[in-house]
Order: C-alpha cells, then structure tokens, then sequence
C-alpha cells in the first residue's frame, strides 16, 4: 500500500545560511528560559538541515561520501559548535548561552555553495518527539574510551550525530548516507573517508540515527561496513530513537547484529519525564503556564485517549503523536507534540487561529515541541446519525470555508493530482483487483487539468466522527485539527475539495448534503469547490483511507489490528461503490 510520503524541499543554501545567521544572533536579546532554549534547538535543526543538504550535494557530485570538499567540512564544524551551544544551555538549565558562532558562519560564508540544496523534513523532530538533547543524555553511557568515532546518518543523523559529539567533546563527527531499497540501504564510502574512520585499530564506533523503522537497514548498512572491515561488533555503539527492536522487513542477518551490539537508546522519557532537574520535566513546562498540577501527567500514547471519551476507534500505532493529560484545580490540558522548530511553531499558531474563529479548544500555548490545548472532558463524540443533520452541515461549511480562505498553503504543500492518482491507483489495485483498479485510468488524461484547478490550503485530513466533539450546550468542537496536512503521509496540504470528499465519506452525507456542503464552502470561501475535482479526489481519498488502515492493521496487536482491518474493509466497501462495482 502507498501510505507514506515526504516531497524533499529545493533551498537556496546562502539564503537560509543567512536566515541562520540571524537566528542566532537574535538569541542574545531574548531572556534565559525555556523560550530560548527552544530557539536555539530550531537553529540547531536549520543548521542540521542546511549541512545535510550541502553533504548531500557533495555526494550527489561523487556518487559517495568523500573527504575533500571544504564546504560540507565547515557546515558541520557550524552545526558541530551549535550543538554544544545547545548542550549548554541544557546543562544550565536554560541559563547560559554561548557567543554567536561568528568565525563558523564566515567560514561557511566564504565557500562556493551549492545553488541549491535538497532537504526532507526530519520527521523525528516533526511527528515523533524526537528530542536531540536526549542524544546527548544517551551519550553520556557511551563508554570513555578513546578514539570514539561519531557517524550519524543522513538526513536528521547529521544533528543527531553533532549532539552525540558535542557530548563527548570528541573530533567532529561524520555523516553518511544510506541509499538503495528502504529496506536494504548500502553504504557509498570513498577511500578517503574510509581510512580516516579506520585509521584506528582501536577505535569505537557511535552510529547514531533516529528509528530503526521497519526495517532498520540504515543501521544494518553501516554495521555491515565495518564489519567486512575488521571492526568487531564489541566495538560498535547503536543510537537510535527508541529501545524497541527493527520492524518487521529486517533481514535476518541485521536481526543477529542487533541482538549483539551494544545500543544505547535516545530515551524520551528520562529526559523529559524523569529529569533529575524540574526545569527539565515536561510537566513543569506546562506548570509555568498552567500552575502547579494535581498529580502527574497521564500518558495518553497508544490509543490510551479513547477511554476518557469513550470509543474504539481505530489507531495506526506508528503514527500517534505523543500526548499526556495535565489536570489542575479540576480543569485538564491537553500535551501533544506538535513539533520542534519552525514546524511546531507554525502548527501552534494555526491552532491559535481556529480557536479564536470558535472551531477548536483553548490554547494556553506552546512549550519546545508541545501544544498545550483545554481538553474537553465534558464534551462526547460526535454521532453523525444522531446529530441535527442541517446542523451538522451548516457547521462542516464554516468550518472548511474558514480553512480555505484563512490557512493558504505553497503550491508545493502536497502531493500533486498524478502522485494522488498513482496512490489511488496501486492500492486499489493491491485490494481489489486490477479489474476495478483499471476504472481509474478515466482521470489519467484530466491530471495536468485538475492539477491546474487545485488552490492547495492547510486541509484537516482528519474528519472522521470520532474527531468532533459535542459540548453539553450542543456546539462542534474539532480535535487534532492543526497537524495532518504536514503528517508523515503522502497527502500534504490540498484543495479544500479533499476535505469536503473526507467529510462525506466520515460522517456519512448524502449526496443533497454532499452538494450542500460543496455550495456552502464555495459562498463563504468565496471560491470555487470545482465538482470535477471532487470526484477525482473522492476515490483517491478512500483509496488513501484504505491503505492507511490496511498498514496499520499490519502494525497493531491484535485487538486494535481488527479494528483497523474492519475500518479498512469499509473503505474497500466505499472505494467499489465509487467506481461502478457491480
């Protein structure tokens, strides 16, 4: 199934080495606290990026990784002394801040650049609360001995990596790029580069990277290098993003190298749920805003949520947000991880905005990743079959026509009419045969036309019954709206036309209410919901809805993987009905 997805960005590198420059020296006028600290990790992860991206034109040129190049040298050496600014004001409890990298930035400055670079949202920062001082926190069980040499893996490993290092005050690090199959990536290492990690009979090795995903070959790769190298396994160090163990497409020769390495996880929760220092727990984060809470946070990962509201609802395990319940003075608030950086920045702001037009809860504001939103402990679900149906449509028409005329999106925000095309296309022809997958060619000839129509906005991509709530006074509230036009999916950001074909598959209009609601966004929009590209998008939806649920079937246990296959079985059900199955 096509479920994932994420369009790299084409940057200009003088350009956002020049925006980090000021990031950096705007920190100086801010007060010590949290609010710092947070910008500085952001600069910290343009930093990252902007390495990232000049190492992966490097490479592109090569067709490997390579020493030589004094420009990729100097943006880590950047981000290198960037990451112990970070590590600083950690160690300080937010305190201390370090000088402005000066000589770093102008050395950078002074090198030919790329004229373009090519980055990916780091979607450990963006989606999974990957923090990068939790690097650092595991650095600190990686064994003294020295030489200890700092690999990270391309993309998010080139900051990680530069946060292990800066722990461990060792050379710089290194960053290499996995490429090939997801699932049996290989290494492209020039002779220079080789030798220099290998100059040591005794050196270590700190391999650091966020995952391992479903398959954990990014890791793989990099142990089989220095393994067919000389190096024993004894003297490899893992860092990943979590304890668990390499997904289900592993092979088995990387499942025995695991199962021997030493690894040292990147723990979310002693860094933030059980610091030693208060300034560095989550719920004291929320406590500056919120006052001191009643207890400790509840953690509301895993489906866990559903019970507050009642519910089973199906989840995909892999792409829950990491959520916690604050309670004071009997009120509760909501934590979710929104994002770091400018990623995280952007969704509070959006959420701020819906709030104050009266579709979402409160937001009491946004803490280094989290959004701290009112949780609605008095409120229950939405049942579209109950609810005053001329109501329900009115609202759905404010609720889209104010997204479309208020949170516009690049041209480039999502995924385009053919990549949808192509998507609706393969799972439906992986469900439901080729036969029925076949009656999608019709749109093939109209993509570069519906593409043309499209007016891309920061869509929802979450209208399913379960994500309204109904307060006691009979008013819609809309949960978890902020977040899934930049989910780790292929979707993005659409034509409000998606959302309104995902309104009517959720929550069960009829046709009269379909085109209702269609009229209704395009009045108070004041632009066109165009009725062809409704169509287009209705099978793409299911088809996407239907790949989702099907995966996260695969990923669940056994309770919540019925749920999903029942879920996506109605999908199938709808995406037949759609295309003339009889």
């Amino acid at each position: 199934m096509l479920v994932y997805g994420d369009a790299p960005r084409c940057e200009d590198p003088r350009r956002k080495l020049v925006e980090l420059a000021e990031a950096l020296r705007c920190l100086a006028d801010l007060p010590p606290g949290l609010d710092r600290h947070a910008a500085l990790v952001d600069a910290l992860i343009e930093a990252g990026e902007l390495a990232q991206g000049i190492a992966d034109a490097d490479f592109a040129d090569r067709g490997m990784d390579e020493l030589g190049a004094p420009a990729p040298e100097a943006a880590m050496a950047l981000l290198g002394r960037v990451a112990r600014e970070v590590c600083l004001s950690w160690d300080t409890g937010f305190a201390q801040l370090g000088p402005v990298p000066e000589a770093e930035l102008a050395a950078l400055a002074a090198l030919a650049l790329p004229e373009a670079t090519r980055s990916r949202r780091a979607e450990g920062f963006a989606y999974y609360a990957l923090y990068p001082e939790a690097y650092a926190l595991a650095a600190a069980s990686l064994p003294a001995a020295r030489p200890m040499r700092v690999i990270g893996l391309r993309s998010i490993g080139a900051t990680l990596a530069a946060m292990v290092a800066a722990r461990l005050g060792a050379v710089p690090s290194r960053t290499l790029r996995p490429v090939g199959h997801p699932f049996r990536r290989e290494l492209a290492v020039g002779e220079r580069l080789a030798a220099g990690l290998l100059s040591s009979a005794t050196a270590r090795f700190a391999v650091v990277d966020e995952g391992p995903g479903l398959s954990g070959s990014s890791f793989g790769a990099v142990m089989a290098f220095l393994e067919d190298r000389g190096v024993p396994l004894s003297r490899i160090h893992l860092l990943p993003g979590h304890g668990g163990e390499p997904g289900p497409q592993a092979c088995p020769a990387l499942r025995a190298r695991w199962a021997r390495v030493q690894r040292h996880p990147a723990s979310f929760e002693d860094l933030l749920l059980h610091a030693a220092r208060p300034e560095h727990r989550l719920e004291g984060w929320a406590a500056e805003l919120l006052g001191s809470p009643d207890g400790p946070l509840e953690d509301l990962a895993g489906g866990t949520w559903r019970r507050l509201h009642g519910g089973e609802p199906p989840i995909h395990p892999y792409m829950e947000r990491r959520k916690f319940l604050f309670r004071r003075g009997g009120s509760a608030w909501l934590l979710k991880f929104a994002g770091l950086g400018r990623h995280g920045a952007a969704q509070a702001e959006r959420a701020r905005r819906l709030h104050a037009a009266g579709f979402t809860p409160e937001v009491a504001g946004f803490r280094h990743g989290f959004l701290v939103e009112r949780w609605m402990g008095e409120a229950r679900p939405l049942d579209p079959a109950r609810f005053d149906r001329d109501r329900l449509v009115a609202h759905l028409g404010r609720y889209l026509a104010f997204r479309a005329r208020h949170l516009p999106a690049a041209p480039e925000g999502g995924a385009s009419a053919e990549a949808l095309w192509q998507m609706a296309r393969h799972n439906a022809a992986e469900a439901l045969g080729e036969a029925l997958a076949s009656r999608l060619d019709g749109w093939k000839p109209e993509l570069s036309s519906l593409e043309a129509r499209m007016r891309r906005v920061w869509t929802d991509n979450r209208l399913h019954a379960w994500e309204w709530l109904v307060l006691p006074d009979g008013r819609l509230l809309k949960t978890d709206a902020v977040d899934h036009a930049a989910a780790h999916d292929l979707i993005g950001c659409q034509d409000i036309a998606w959302d309104v074909a995902g309104a009517a598959v959720e929550l069960g209009l009829s046709a009269t209410e379909r085109e209702r609601l269609r009229a209704l966004v395009e009045a108070e929009a004041a632009r066109e919901v165009d009725p062809a590209l409704l169509a287009f998008l209705t099978p793409c939806y299911l088809a996407f809805q239907l790949g989702y649920h099907a995966m996260a079937a695969d990923a669940s246990s056994e309770v919540d993987a019925a749920r999903a296959r029942r879920a996506a079985d109605r999908y199938a059900e709808g995406l037949r009905e759609v295309l003339g199955f009889d």
